[in-house]
C-alpha cells in the first residue's frame, strides 16, 4: 500500500492524496490550490497524475481547496464514483456551478478591464459545463453507514465537525500484497469542540495509520466562548466611526455562523439593532439554503432553536444580496452596516470588488475570520501589507484591519494533540495540510506524546504503509 501527496503537502490548500491498495488507485480529495495567480494557474492545471487510471475519489468535504478541482479531473477523464456524505454532495451542488461561474466571470471582467495590455489573460480553469458533468458522477452515503469502495476496500464517514457535512474517512483494508488487514483514517479538516451549530467531532479509537491535518498544528486559538464578545467590539467600534465591516467569508459554514452570531448579538442588545447586514454572495446564499435542510446534523443546542418560531439564519436586519447591479449599490450605501460576502482568502468573487472600494477609507474594518493561506490577498491583509494589489491595481490599506481567531473552524493544537493522543494502535501518523511550521512541531509534540512515528508529508513523494 502507497500514499503520495500532490497537494495539500507543506501547504494548506488543493487537497490531493492518492492512495494505491492492491493495484487500484484512490484519490483523497480532489481540491483547488490557492495563492498566487501564476503559481495557482499551474497547479491547478497540472495532475501528477493520470486522472484516467483514477478508480474512485472520496471527499472528505465541500471546500473548495478540498473539492474545487473534481471538474478539472472529470475533464481529463476520470470515469468512476465520487464519494462523499449526502450534505456534502448537496453543498457541491451549488459551489463548483458557483466556482465555475465565478472562474468564468472573472476573465471576462479581467479582458474588460485589460484589452490592450501584454498581461497574460485570465482563463477559467473549467466552465459551468464542466461542473455540471462532474455532479453526475457524485454519490452521497450517510454518516456512520460502511459500503465497499473497491473490493479490499470498506469506507465509514464520521462526523467531522468542521462544515456541515464533513468527514472523517475511515477505511478498512485487505492488504492484498502482505495478507494484512489494515485500518487507515483521513481526519480532513478536523473541527472544534462546541462550535456553534454542528455536533463535534466523532473520535477515532483506534487506527494503523492516522493522515491528519496540521493547520495549527503550533498554534493555539482564542476560546469560541471569546468570539461573539470579539465580533460585538468590532462592529461597535466601526459603527461609531459610521464606517462599513468587510468581512471576507467562506460561503459554507462561515457565513452560517456570523449570521448566527450577529443575530445572537442583536437579540442580547450587544451591537445596533438597526444596523445593516448583507450577505453578498448568491452561494453563500444557496448554501444557507441547504443548511435549513439538515438539520438533523445540527447539535442540540441550535435544534431546540429550529422547534421554536425563532430561526437563528433569519432576521430583519438580514438582507440576501443576489444581482450584480445590487452588489454594486452596497458602495454608495450611506452609513454603518456589514458585508459578508466570499471568497474567504479573498482570492475570487465579489469581496474583491467590495475590498477594492473600502480599503482606503480608515472608517471602515475589514474583519478577518477564517484561516488565510500563504500569498493570497487575504493572507497579506492579516501580515499588514500597507499596500496589496487588486484587480492588478495598488491600493493602500488605510482601513483597520482585525483578525478573530476565535471564529475559525479548524482544530488548533490543543484539540489535534488531544485528538491524536486518544487514536490507540497507530503505526504511523501522517500529517498534511500544513505550513512547515505548523506540521513540525505537531510531528515533534506527536512523538512526544505518543511514541509514534509520525510523518510529514512532501509533495509527490511516495510513501509505503
Amino acid at each position: 500500500m502507497k500514499l503520495t501527496s500532490f497537494g495539500a503537502a507543506l501547504e494548506v490548500t488543493g487537497s490531493q492524496h492518492l492512495l494505491e491498495i492492491n493495484g487500484k488507485r484512490i484519490l483523497l480529495d480532489c481540491g483547488l490550490f490557492q495563492g498566487r495567480r501564476k503559481e495557482s494557474f499551474e497547479k491547478n492545471h497540472t495532475f501528477g497524475f493520470d486522472p484516467t487510471k483514477i478508480d474512485a475519489v472520496v471527499l472528505s468535504h465541500a471546500h473548495i481547496d478540498h473539492s474545487g478541482n473534481i471538474p478539472t479531473l472529470v475533464k481529463r477523464g476520470f470515469k468512476g464514483i465520487i464519494h462523499c456524505t449526502e450534505a456534502t454532495h448537496s453543498l457541491c451542488e451549488v459551489m463548483l456551478m458557483d466556482s465555475a461561474y465565478i472562474q468564468e466571470s472573472d476573465a471576462a471582467y479581467f479582458a474588460r478591464k485589460h484589452p490592450n495590455t501584454a498581461l497574460t489573460p485570465i482563463e477559467p480553469l473549467y466552465t459551468q459545463e464542466d461542473a455540471e458533468a462532474a455532479l453526475e458522477h457524485f454519490n452521497g452515503k450517510p454518516y456512520n453507514k460502511t459500503f465497499e469502495l473497491i473490493e479490499g476496500v470498506k469506507v465509514t464517514f464520521r462526523e467531522a465537525g468542521h462544515v456541515l457535512g464533513s468527514a472523517i474517512v475511515v477505511l478498512e483494508i485487505e492488504d492484498k500484497e502482505d495478507g494484512k488487514k489494515k485500518r487507515f483514517v483521513f481526519t480532513g479538516d478536523l473541527g472544534r469542540k462546541r462550535l456553534p451549530i454542528l455536533k463535534d467531532p466523532y473520535q477515532v479509537e483506534t487506527a494503523d495509520y492516522l493522515m491528519c491535518e496540521s493547520t495549527y498544528g503550533n498554534r493555539a486559538h482564542e476560546p469560541i466562548e471569546e468570539s461573539l464578545p470579539a465580533l460585538a467590539r468590532v462592529v461597535n467600534r466601526t459603527a461609531r466611526r459610521g464606517g462599513k465591516i468587510i468581512i471576507p467569508s467562506f460561503a459554507l459554514e462561515r457565513t452560517q455562523e456570523l449570521i448566527y452570531s450577529l443575530h445572537a448579538l442583536i437579540d442580547e442588545d450587544k451591537i445596533p439593532k438597526n444596523i445593516s447586514i448583507f450577505i453578498d454572495s448568491p452561494l453563500a446564499n444557496k448554501v444557507t439554503g441547504i443548511f435549513k435542510k439538515h438539520a438533523e446534523l445540527y447539535d442540540e443546542e441550535v435544534r431546540s432553536q429550529f422547534k421554536g418560531i425563532h430561526n437563528p439564519f433569519e432576521m430583519k436586519q438580514l438582507k440576501h444580496v443576489e444581482s450584480v447591479d445590487e452588489s454594486k449599490k452596497l458602495n454608495y450605501f450611506i452609513g454603518p452596516c456589514i458585508i459578508i460576502s466570499a471568497s474567504g482568502m479573498c482570492e475570487a468573487g465579489r469581496i474583491r470588488h467590495h475590498l477594492r472600494n473600502n480599503i482606503e477609507d480608515p472608517k471602515n474594518t475589514i474583519a478577518i475570520v477564517g484561516y488565510q493561506a500563504e500569498n493570497t490577498l487575504g493572507r497579506k491583509l492579516v501580515n499588514n501589507d500597507p499596500a496589496v494589489k487588486i484587480f492588478d491595481e495598488m491600493f493602500s490599506v488605510k482601513a483597520e484591519v482585525v483578525v478573530l481567531e476565535s471564529f475559525s473552524a479548524h482544530a488548533d493544537m490543543n484539540d489535534l494533540d488531544d485528538y491524536i493522543k486518544n487514536v490507540k494502535n497507530m503505526k504511523k501518523v501522517i500529517l498534511v495540510h500544513g505550513e512547515i511550521d505548523q506540521s513540525s512541531v505537531l510531528a515533534e509534540r506527536t512523538r512526544k506524546n505518543t511514541g509514534t512515528e509520525t510523518i510529514i508529508m512532501e509533495p509527490q513523494k511516495a510513501i509505503t504503509l
